[in-house]
């Protein structure tokens, strides 16, 4: 097994001797596979844990980028991030990147954990291979133990309460999770956001939680710490012409997805010429909202009707309006003239959040638009950033607060992006454990324990299940183990010694003390994760260690 780089730079897995093989079968299938699910893992080994490491990718058009998108210099150590990128050429290697996506999908985090889990499961079982153990024993074997860890964590879970006024348990749980993040440093106040964001949109009696009502936006400068919750939302746009008010208040908003232009002059209009000396007499008689008057070169005021688009506007008392298409210098300058601010070209889902934010409804014809279609906010304001001319739109103080952002601020794209990447994962985090608030122990304590119950229910099987149970009970250890690695400790001793104090105490929350805090008791260091997701990674490993196991024979497609 070796890692090389294609034309683009990108690594790829290379099977040794591969281009002498074109069909493996028995055996040497089930080596090949495992071999290459096993390169995959330990490419995201080192990145475990709090004290885990990021790794460095190289786009093709030779940008650096550190296992983010192939665009500026980035940085994270996000597992899915990782395995998202990598050109990945091998099937059994495009599995083991669909497991850590599929993780990421169901629970937000952990995508990490289940990769390195199933690269262990899958040393254990290549031995148990070697040994002549059928891999279909091995796979019922695997499954039989994944129950019982399953049913183990259940048992040392803590479930506790939490409501508007107590959310410190869930903000030490997604504090957890930002441990192992480079913004980990602001870990408690991107916990709080996190929490109070997922508060706002949740809805408690049905332990739902829409994460789409939470918009992430982004904007280069200022510090981490400047980070805050806006209960409502920020478009990253400006009024469309500079003279317009750059604050409402108590603004009704006309939420607009038809074109916005004025009515074009046609033959069928009739224009009213009159001297300009007798204008203000016969302007005075005739005035109407539905005309618009200009004064034309030989000084006569020329009138001609107004598209029922401003009329309408003005007749339900639109202060504000916000526009998915854009409208033109004349409309614009109508805008203005009648004092009526505009925004243009503002995305589809941020239409629908706006209106989900106000209370309003989205107008696709004009002569829908009435009253009560109006989104309502306390505050609308244009703020700038910096001596740039990058300005945001922030809509605040609104109807219903079912709809926030987060705001984040960083030194460069790069700090950013990877927030962004954190805040999504403490938002799962804190929306799971909406839906069950059941919590385990972190720093591998789970795993230990786990791993215990396991050894010691391999007994009960006289079947050579017991092999393949022993040796998924040796596979859990290997996530506190990689944790005492990335910490600089001693693993095989680290291992060995709070396994051995768990026994002895009968205690599933000694772990490993990975922030040297002086004590190995997670309860005490207030390292939490939540039931749902240490499950999933158990039974989501399990599964595709028993689908690459079931696997005997490579047939490429030179073969026939």
């Amino acid at each position: 097994m070796a890692l090389a780089l294609n034309e683009y730079g990108r690594p790829v897995i290379i099977l040794r001797e591969q281009e002498s093989k074109s069909r493996l079968r028995g055996l040497d299938a089930h080596k090949s596979n495992i071999a290459a699910g096993v390169a995959v893992s330990r490419i995201l080994r080192t990145s475990l844990g709090p004290k885990g490491t990021d790794k460095m990718l190289q786009s093709p058009d030779a940008d650096i980028t550190i296992s983010t998108f192939f665009t500026d210099l980035s940085l994270s150590n996000d597992g899915a991030t990782i395995l998202e990128q990598m050109d990945v050429d091998n099937q059994i290697g495009k599995l083991m990147v669909e497991l850590s996506r599929s993780q990421d999908y169901e629970i937000g985090d952990g995508t990490t954990g289940v990769v390195v889990m199933a690269g262990a499961l899958l040393e254990q079982a290549e031995r148990l291979l070697e040994r002549g153990i059928h891999p279909i024993r091995v796979a019922e074997g695997f499954e039989i133990s994944s129950r019982i860890a399953v049913d183990h964590l259940e048992q040392i879970s803590h479930k506790f309460e939490f409501n508007a006024t107590n959310i410190e348990p869930l903000v030490q749980t997604c504090m957890t999770t930002l441990s192992s993040k480079i913004v980990n440093r602001c870990k408690r106040s991107l916990a709080e956001i996190a929490v109070k964001g997922v508060m706002a949109v949740a809805d408690l009696e049905r332990k739902d939680v829409n994460l789409d009502l939470i918009k992430v936006e982004g904007k280069v400068g200022g510090k981490l710490e400047d980070t805050e919750l806006i209960y409502g939302i920020i478009v990253d746009k400006d009024m469309s012409h500079p003279q317009m008010p750059k604050q409402i208040e108590d603004a009704k908003i006309a939420i607009l997805t038809c074109p916005f232009e004025p009515q074009s002059l046609r033959p069928s209009i009739r224009l009213t010429l009159i001297p300009l000396r007798s204008s203000k007499l016969y302007v005075s008689k005739r005035r109407s909202t539905s005309t618009r008057w200009f004064k034309d070169a030989r000084g006569c005021l020329v009138g001609f009707p107004l598209s029922p688009v401003w009329i309408n506007l003005s007749d339900v008392g639109a202060t504000l309006v916000i526009c998915q298409w854009g409208f033109d210098d004349e409309a614009n300058h109508l805008l203005m003239h009648r004092n009526l601010p505009a925004v243009r070209w503002v995305g589809g889902v941020e239409l629908e959040l706006i209106a989900i934010a106000t209370g309003g409804r989205i107008v696709p014809r004009f002569q829908e638009l009435t009253p009560e279609k109006l989104g309502k906010a306390g505050l609308v304001r244009e703020k700038a950033f910096g001596t740039t001319k990058d300005r945001m739109l922030y809509i605040e103080h609104c109807a219903n607060s079912r709809a926030v952002t987060v705001f984040i601020r960083g030194g460069n794209k790069m700090m950013i992006e990877e927030t962004k990447r954190s805040i999504h994962d403490a938002l799962c985090v804190a929306r799971n454990l909406i839906r069950n608030n059941s919590i385990v122990y972190g720093g591998g304590a789970a795993e230990i324990s786990c791993s215990i119950a396991v050894e010691a229910a391999a007994d009960k099987y006289p079947g050579v299940e017991q092999y393949a149970i022993r040796a998924f009970a040796d596979a859990l250890d290997s996530v506190p183990m990689a944790l005492a690695e990335n910490s600089g400790l001693q693993p095989i001793e680290t291992l060995s010694a709070v396994k051995a104090q768990q026994i002895k105490e009968n205690n599933p929350c000694c772990g490993i003390d990975c922030n040297d805090a002086g004590t190995n008791d997670m309860r005490e260091q207030n390292v939490f994760e939540t039931l749902i997701g240490k499950q999933q990674q158990i039974l989501l490993a399990t599964q595709v260690v028993k689908m690459i196991l079931k696997i005997d024979d490579v047939i490429s497609p030179s073969d026939y």
